[in-house]
C-alpha cells in the first residue's frame, strides 16, 4: 500500500512517526510490503545570514532519524550554540532565532548545493539519505514560497514580518490580518509529488496548522487538482482536540481567517470532497465526538478515536485509525 501523507512542523512530524511505527507493525505481521512518501511544507523557509532555512523539512527529517531535541521542540538533540553566539555578537542575524552548530551543518550543506544549481526535491534527496528514515519525503515545491503576515502597523497603516519571525518572535501575539505566501503564483508541486498522489493508496493530512502548513501545500497551483484527480480516499486528522489546539500557536492562524478553534470548524475548512472540498474522511478526538453527527450532517464523514501522540502505541494506533477510515467501505 502507497500511504502519502501531506505534513508540516512538529504534529506532522510525529503523525508520520506513527504511520511509520503502523507500517512496521502491519508489516512484521505480515499485512504486506507498505510505502510513506511525506509531502512536507515550505512556506516557513527562508534565507537567514545567507543560508536557505527550511524548518519543517528539518523537523521530520531529524525527528525521523531519532536525533530530534524532543525536549525543545525543534533541532537537534545534544546540541551546541557557539555559532549563533559569535553571530550575535558581530551583530548578525536574529538574536530571538538561534540555531545550533550541528543544526547549521545541514543550513550550509543545503544552501551550498542549492548554489550549485540543484533543485530542492534532489537536495531533500541527499540530505536524508544519510539515515535509514523508512519515509521518501519530498518539498511541496522546489520553488521558494515564503509565509508571510500582515499585521497592523502604527496609525491605519499594516506592515509584513516573515512568518518565523510572528511565529517565534513574537508567539502570534501580533493579531495577524493576513497570511501572504510570496512566489505562489510562481510556484508548481515538486517532482514527484503528483506521481506520488496519483500512485496512492491513502492520502492522509496530518494534524498540523492547517492554515500555515497544510493550506499552504494545498495553495501551491496544482496542487489541489492533482488531489482531487487522486483515486485514493483523503482522510485528515484534527490538530484540535477538545477545542483547543495540541501545541503551537495555530488558533492565531485559525482566528485570522474568521474560523473557530474547534475540530468540526477546521473539518468544514478542508471541506467535504462530494461537496467540492478534499476530505473523503476526518478523524476527530474522542473529546469531540459529538462534532461526529454535526459533520455527517454537513456530508463530511468523520468518526472519532484517541488523538493524543504520547508513544508509539498510541501513535501507531492514530495512524491506523486513519488509514482505517480511508479504507472504510463508502456509498
Amino acid at each position: 500500500m502507497n500511504i502519502v501523507v501531506l505534513a508540516g512542523g512538529v504534529g506532522g512530524s510525529r503523525f508520520l512517526l506513527g504511520v511509520r511505527e503502523w507500517v512496521r507493525r502491519s508489516t512484521a505481521a505480515g499485512g504486506g510490503d507498505h510505502a510513506i512518501t511525506a509531502i512536507v511544507n515550505t512556506g516557513d523557509d527562508m534565507w537567514h545570514v545567507g543560508l536557505r532555512i527550511t524548518p519543517d523539512l528539518d523537523t521530520i527529517m531529524y525527528a525521523l532519524a531519532g536525533i530530534n531535541d524532543t525536549e525543545r521542540g525543534w533541532g537537534r538533540v545534544g546540541e551546541t550554540e557557539r555559532v549563533s553566539a559569535e553571530l550575535q555578537a558581530w551583530g548578525v542575524g536574529w538574536p530571538w532565532f538561534t540555531l545550533g552548530d550541528l543544526d547549521l551543518g545541514a543550513h550550509i550543506t543545503r544552501s551550498s548545493w542549492l548554489r550549485e544549481g540543484l533543485p530542492l526535491h534532489e537536495v531533500v534527496e541527499r540530505l536524508t539519505a544519510r539515515w535509514p528514515l523508512g519515509v521518501r519525503m519530498l518539498p511541496a515545491t522546489d520553488q521558494e514560497v515564503e509565509t508571510h503576515v500582515r499585521v497592523e502597523g502604527e496609525g491605519s497603516s499594516s506592515q509584513e514580518l516573515h512568518f518565523q519571525e510572528w511565529w517565534t518572535r513574537y508567539r502570534a501575539s501580533l493579531p495577524a490580518l493576513e497570511f501572504v505566501q510570496r512566489g505562489l503564483a510562481d510556484s508548481r508541486p515538486a517532482p514527484g509529488v503528483e506521481a506520488a498522489l496519483a500512485e496512492a493508496d491513502v492520502i492522509l493530512l496530518a494534524p498540523s496548522n492547517p492554515v500555515v502548513s497544510i493550506g499552504t501545500i494545498i495553495a501551491i497551483p496544482g496542487m489541489r487538482d492533482a488531489l482531487l484527480a487522486a483515486s485514493a480516499p483523503i482522510v485528515g486528522v484534527s490538530p484540535i482536540i477538545g477545542g483547543a489546539v495540541v501545541r503551537g500557536m495555530a488558533d492565531a492562524c485559525l482566528t485570522a481567517i474568521g474560523v473557530e478553534t474547534s475540530a468540526a470548524a477546521v473539518g468544514r475548512l478542508y471541506g467535504a470532497r462530494g461537496g467540492g472540498g478534499l476530505l473523503d474522511g476526518w478523524l476527530v478526538a474522542t473529546e469531540d465526538a459529538d462534532a461526529v453527527a454535526e459533520l455527517a450532517a454537513d456530508g463530511l464523514t468523520a468518526t472519532s478515536a484517541p488523538l493524543w501522540m504520547r508513544d508509539p502505541d498510541s501513535s501507531a494506533a492514530l495512524a491506523g485509525a486513519a488509514i482505517d477510515l480511508a479504507l472504510a467501505p463508502r456509498d
